[in-house]
C-alpha cells in the first residue's frame, strides 16, 4: 500500500496522518479512558527454520483503549477509507484476524469524519455492520458495512456478541 501521509506531532505524541491526529483530539484524548497511542503487540516469536529464523510477527495498532479494570476495550487502526485501495490491505486484515485470534479483541477499522467516525470490523464469517447502500461516481451500486460513531464510549463486544 502506498502511505502518502505526512506525520503530525501533537504534543509529545507523533502520528502518521492528520486523520490519526484528529482522531486522538476529538476521541480519544479527553475520553476518560486510559489509552495508549502505538503500541506493540507480538502476535508470533520468531521460529528456527533449518539454520536461519523465520522473523516475528508483530501488530502496532494506532489507539488501544483500556476499561476501568485494565482490560481491553477498543483497539483501533485508523484510515481514510473503509472499502477502497486506501483503506486496508490484505496484509492489514491479516494482522487484524491475528490479532483478534491471540488477544480476543477484534481491531476497529475506523474513519474519522468531522463530527463522528465510522467503523468496520473485518474478518468475521458474517458481516456484524450495519449494510449501507450508495451509488459511486460512475454510477456503480456499492453496499458498504460500518457503524457511525460518534464516541468511543461503546461496548464493541455487543457487535459481535459476546
Amino acid at each position: 500500500m502506498n502511505h502518502t501521509a505526512k506525520k503530525v506531532t501533537v504534543g509529545s505524541f507523533t502520528f502518521d496522518s492528520q486523520k490519526e491526529a484528529n482522531f486522538y483530539l476529538k476521541f480519544i484524548k479527553n475520553s476518560g479512558y486510559k489509552h495508549e497511542i502505538h503500541p506493540s503487540f507480538l502476535i508470533k516469536d520468531k521460529v528456527a527454520l533449518g539454520g536461519v529464523n523465520l522473523s516475528r510477527i508483530s501488530y502496532t495498532p494506532d489507539f488501544v483503549i483500556f476499561d476501568n479494570y485494565g482490560k481491553i476495550k477498543h483497539v483501533y487502526d485508523v484510515k481514510t477509507s473503509i472499502n477502497t485501495q486506501f483503506g486496508a490491505d490484505t496484509a492489514a486484515k491479516l494482522r487484524f484476524n491475528l490479532f483478534a485470534r491471540k488477544y480476543g479483541v477484534p481491531v476497529e477499522v475506523v474513519v474519522p469524519r468531522a463530527n463522528d467516525f465510522k467503523m468496520k470490523i473485518y474478518g468475521l464469517t458474517k458481516n456484524v455492520n450495519t449494510r449501507h447502500e450508495r451509488t459511486n461516481r460512475k454510477g456503480k451500486q456499492i453496499v458498504e458495512f460500518y457503524d457511525v460513531m460518534q464516541s468511543i464510549d461503546y461496548d464493541v463486544t455487543d457487535f459481535i456478541g459476546i
